[in-house]
């Protein structure tokens, strides 16, 4: 169930990273509910890392959390906010995707 919750913590901080972006794209109010839905998925993926490291290491749990939300922040900002996907950008994050993948292989829980 650990897992779980990690993963899905770190689809909420995709989402807070993502809440961010589109506050800095707006004004007035629609900017303050982007702003809202970022305190919302910080408070959840925060919550849910916390659930995770109950039973999963600190290290790995980290780790697998921080690198969850940079991959999915990076194909965000691929496909919604049309930044660029270049090679090398695109082969470091097949590698990141790969050590997540290996450290849940390696990992005791």
């Amino acid at each position: 169930m650990s897992w779980i919750f990690l993963i899905i913590g770190g689809l909420f901080e995709v989402a807070f990273a993502s809440c961010l972006g589109k506050a800095k794209e707006t004004a007035g109010m629609e900017s303050a509910y982007w702003m809202i839905g970022f305190l919302v998925s910080l408070t959840a993926s925060m919550f849910l890392l916390y659930k995770a490291t109950q039973e999963l290491p600190i290290g790995t749990a980290y780790a697998v959390w921080t690198g969850i939300g940079a991959v999915g922040t990076v194909l965000v900002g691929i496909f919604v906010f049309k930044e660029p996907a270049g090679f090398w950008r695109l082969f470091f994050i097949v590698t990141l995707i790969a050590s997540i993948i290996g450290l849940k292989f390696v990992s005791s829980h």
